[in-house]
């Protein structure tokens, strides 16, 4: 293993994919993958530890609600800009080459045979085993604070669902819909699933920017968070502290949450109930 992570591109990462290996049943080739990728700047060790402790902490039978702990602290250990996060080549690297150990205890299913998903391994940033919890984190998080992330992804119809929508690209929009979790507006998996389409039916980015404007987020104090990592113990027992890059406008998540609960209370879900 390397000390550093690496990058292995798609078409790479395909490859190696076979149906043994999705099944567990036959070992990845790690020579082969090493030689198709690229080298990459962030230390691998901090991250397979930070996955140990994951696989210790929570029993199989527990391992969805490793998500909510796991998704904090992977965003704080591996501290990267949206651009380089939208590169599925390091997420390829990590599923594929640098714990793909985690790939089957996390998301193996217990079908016959058991397997794992092509996409958990290598597939769009809102299914891939790690792409998916350090965007939900990135798009949870209110400025430093990573409890509405811990929120998101306590439920597994926000990170299956929500995840995917493009409005939760505004930080008012996304908090709005924490919002009515935390209070109890929403509280079962059907419900989280209409909520989402109706935010989604009712308006585009551009529309709930109108309605709700944020501030800009602070690219300079997103810079001096990854910059300062060197030294910085992330915390595996309490919440990690992100970077001071500005919260949500508080007037606009209360105006969307407003809006948010009168759609869902007007959605054909909670009017049949």
């Amino acid at each position: 293993m390397t000390t550093t992570l690496r990058l292995l591109p798609d078409e790479a990462a395909a490859k190696f994919l076979t149906s043994g290996v999705l099944e567990d049943s036959e070992p990845l080739p790690l020579t082969a993958i090493d030689q198709m990728s690229e080298p990459a700047p962030w230390e691998a060790e901090p991250v397979r530890q930070l996955l140990d402790e994951a696989m210790k902490r929570f029993t199989p039978a527990e391992r969805t609600s490793a998500d909510a702990w796991l998704a904090p602290v992977l965003h704080s250990t591996l501290r990267l800009t949206r651009r380089e996060a939208s590169d599925s080549r390091i997420w390829n690297y990590l599923a594929v080459r640098l714990a793909p150990d985690y790939v089957y205890w996390r998301h193996l299913s217990r079908g016959n045979p058991p397997t794992v998903s092509r996409t958990r391994f290598s597939g769009p940033f809102y299914s891939q085993a790690f792409a998916r919890l350090w965007w939900a984190a990135e798009l949870f998080r209110d400025g430093p604070d990573y409890e509405p992330v811990a929120v998101a992804c306590g439920n597994q119809d926000v990170l299956n669902t929500v995840l995917r929508l493009e409005v939760i690209l505004h930080r008012p929009t996304a908090q709005a819909i924490i919002r009515l979790l935390t209070t109890d507006v929403i509280r079962t998996g059907r419900q989280v699933n209409a909520l989402a389409q109706a935010v989604n039916t009712a308006g585009s980015t551009l529309s709930y920017e109108a309605r709700a404007p944020d501030d800009p987020r602070d690219g300079d104090a997103y810079r001096d968070w990854i910059e300062e990592l060197s030294g910085v113990l992330v915390p595996y027992d309490s919440l990690p502290i992100g970077p001071s890059d500005g919260r949500a406008r508080s007037t606009s998540v209360d105006t969307l949450a407003t809006l948010f609960k009168q759609l869902f209370t007007e959605s054909p879900i909670a009017t049949s109930n």
